[in-house]
This record gives C-alpha cells, sequence and structure tokens, in this order.
C-alpha cells in the first residue's frame, strides 16, 4: 500500500512538473521583457539627441539655402543644394521618430544657429565661400562624433537605428565639404580662428 502510495505521488510530482515545464515561459522571455521595459522610457541623453539633431538639421537647410543664393563656387553652392535635399530627409526621419516617441523638437534653429545663419547672411561671393565651408567641416566633424556616440552608446534602439543610418551621409558630407576647400585653396581642418 505504501508503495502504491509512493507511486502515485512520484506520478503526480511528475505530473506536475511537466505541466511547469509547458507553461513556464522561455529563457529570452524575460530579456525581452527587460528590453522592452528598458526601451520604453527613453533616457534624457536619447531625447537630447534628437533634439540637438533636429536643431542642427534645421539650420544645415537654411545655411544650404544661403549657400545657393550667396556662393560664388559652383562646387560651393552645389555642395549647399545637398545639404538642403539631404537634411531635409533627415529632419524629416527625426520628426517622424520623435513623434512616435512623444517628444516635443524645436521648432525653429537654436540662438546660436540663428547667429551663425545672420552673421553668414551679410556675406557673399569668396568670403562667403571660405567662411560657410570652414563651418561645414568644423559641424559635420561635431555631428559625426554625436551621431556615433549615440549609435555606440544610446539607450533608445530606434534612436540609435537613426543615428546609424546617418552616419555615412554625414560622413559623406564631411568629405564633400573637404574637397570644397581643397578647391577654394583652404586647410580642411575647419577649425580657423574666428569662425564658428
Amino acid at each position: 500500500m505504501k508503495q502504491n502510495k509512493l507511486v502515485a505521488f512520484i506520478i503526480t510530482f511528475e505530473t506536475a512538473l511537466g505541466l511547469c515545464a509547458q507553461t513556464a515561459p522561455p529563457q529570452s522571455q524575460p530579456q525581452t521583457q527587460s528590453r522592452r521595459a528598458s526601451s520604453g522610457a527613453m533616457k534624457s541623453s536619447d531625447e537630447t539627441f534628437l533634439k540637438k539633431a533636429a536643431d542642427g538639421g534645421m539650420a544645415e537647410v537654411q545655411l544650404g539655402q544661403l549657400a545657393q543664393k550667396n556662393a560664388s563656387n559652383d562646387q560651393v553652392k552645389q555642395f549647399g543644394q545637398r545639404m538642403v535635399t539631404d537634411h531635409s530627409k533627415m529632419n524629416e526621419d527625426v520628426k517622424n521618430l520623435a513623434s512616435t516617441k512623444g517628444i516635443t523638437l524645436p521648432s525653429a534653429p537654436s540662438a546660436k544657429n540663428k547667429a551663425a545663419y545672420n552673421r553668414l547672411a551679410g556675406k557673399t561671393g569668396a568670403e562667403f565661400d571660405k567662411e560657410y565651408i570652414t563651418m561645414m567641416i568644423r559641424d559635420h566633424k561635431e555631428d559625426i562624433a554625436e551621431f556615433q556616440k549615440e549609435a555606440d552608446s544610446g539607450t533608445d534602439p530606434d534612436v540609435k537605428a537613426l543615428a546609424s543610418q546617418a552616419l555615412p551621409i554625414l560622413q559623406e558630407h564631411l568629405r564633400m565639404a573637404q574637397d570644397c576647400a581643397k578647391q577654394l585653396g583652404m586647410s580642411v581642418s575647419g577649425d580657423a580662428p574666428g569662425n564658428l
């Protein structure tokens, strides 16, 4: 009798273990849930990145439009057109992502970017060409560093992906600006004193 009870207990115990095994979540599920939880609430660094990207992108478009009017060098004018085209697209991507994340972006460039625009707006010809290209080299070096940092260490996977996708475009812009500088007989460092 004791043996029958023991067998019944073992069978019941094994059945219970089998049921538990069938209903237990797979090992990867807790990681997925924790990943989802960490990306659900966007960290301030990711939000700051999106806001800075929007601000810089708007400035790039406005400066590119100005370059098409005020530049004397055809390559600089073409570079300005490329800035308008590419940064308008990037701005749309940033805007769409921010909208899905519930983030309000700036509606106009920052005071710093407005001041840069106003300073360049008063220049034309070769003077404009050199100052604009110097600014573009420096700005794109800074942008590449910021986008690379977000791509490497951002916490929101969507924001990281946006930064990663933009990097090759920004690197191409830097190369183009450096080519313009060479054609204008300038240093390609972009760190000339007195320039933004």
